[in-house]
């Protein structure tokens, strides 16, 4: 599956794909982060029941605090 993510195309992606597992798989951290795929936010309720396809855009955005 090929996706592209913050602007850029990743290729050979595993398939059946959820947005969790796509989270799993690029070591990204669970918690204060923002998915928009295709240009509609998706909850956190359903990061693991939303599939991807082949060709979806995704924003992935990771809040950092700090003081």
């Amino acid at each position: 599956m090929n996706l592209f993510i913050n602007g850029e195309e990743h290729h050979e992606l595993p398939e059946p794909l959820t947005v969790h597992g796509l989270i799993l798989h690029l070591g990204l951290p669970e918690k204060k982060i923002a998915i928009e795929r295709n240009r509609e936010i998706v909850s956190k309720s359903t990061f693991e029941t939303t599939e991807l396809s082949d060709g979806d855009r995704l924003e992935i955005i990771h809040f950092i605090g700090g003081g």
